[in-house]
């Protein structure tokens, strides 16, 4: 597959350009940090505008190599409504249920990282073993494994276990994050998969004498997360903003040509 496309700058709607600028730049991301999966697992976005359309990745393409001309635009009923390629029906399937229930759901980013893997598979989930896991845990839901996704019918249950929440341990398979900037889906999974990995290293000498943080502790993380960290939706909007343009500066730097 040759990676190189016509850019579709002056075919799309700028609003759309640009969100396709931002998901390219998750994928850029991603890829930079190694959570990747080779041609596997998906990050999405909503298309702005009536239609319910979202973007996914074209099926052949390695993370650093997407743009946002590549991606692949996609209608709810998985038909593909511009793109030169094919998509993975797994990524189909998960991220299609998200962006129909969840109307807040504009960037939802799924991967397969081994420290991610590791912890979906424990059974007692994610554990409170340091702050960024008390920061998580409020906002983390569960869905069973039920084999690759490429059931439509899991769909319904894959929405129920997520619920409101915006983070989902996919147990035996990943993890899963959404928002509704691609700030916020990138600043939540990157916590979620942190905290993965500080566990699965924590836990790399036994469990015994592993110190859970004290429940009052929990419980004050648990309130200051409730308010997101912030005090104010402007605050929150400015984190975002500074957020995103430490997001593209590092793509930028370290991965060009994600833009075309």
């Amino acid at each position: 597959m040759n990676a190189e496309v016509q850019s579709l700058k002056n075919r799309v709607s700028a609003a759309e350009w640009e969100v396709r600028v931002q998901l390219a730049a998750l994928y850029r991301l991603a890829a930079l940090h190694g959570w990747d999966d080779f041609l596997y697992t998906h990050i999405s976005a909503r298309v702005p505008g009536p239609d319910r359309h979202f973007l996914l990745n074209p099926f052949g393409l390695w993370f650093e190599e997407v743009t946002a001309s590549s991606l692949v635009k996609v209608d709810l009923e998985g038909n593909i409504i511009d793109g030169r390629w094919g998509i993975n029906q797994a990524g189909y399937v998960i991220h299609s249920a998200l962006h129909e229930a969840r109307e807040d759901a504009h960037f939802i980013a799924h991967f397969h990282t081994d420290d991610g893997m590791a912890a979906s598979a424990h059974r007692e989930g994610l554990l409170p073993l340091n702050q960024r896991a008390l920061a998580v845990l409020p906002d983390l839901a569960y869905h069973d494994y039920e084999g690759v996704a490429l059931n439509l019918d899991e769909r319904e249950r894959l929405v129920a276990d997520l619920g409101r929440r915006n983070l989902l341990l996919l147990r035996n398979h990943g993890t899963l994050a959404l928002g509704g900037t691609a700030a916020q889906a990138w600043s939540r999974i990157y916590q979620l998969e942190k905290a993965c990995s500080a566990q699965v290293r924590t836990l790399a000498g036994g469990r015994e004498g592993v110190l859970i943080a004290p429940p009052t502790a929990q419980e004050e993380v648990r309130r200051q997360a409730a308010g997101g960290f912030v005090r104010s939706a402007q605050e929150r909007a400015q984190r975002d903003a500074l957020i995103w343009q430490a997001m593209e500066r590092k793509v930028q730097r370290d991965s060009p040509g994600f833009d075309a």
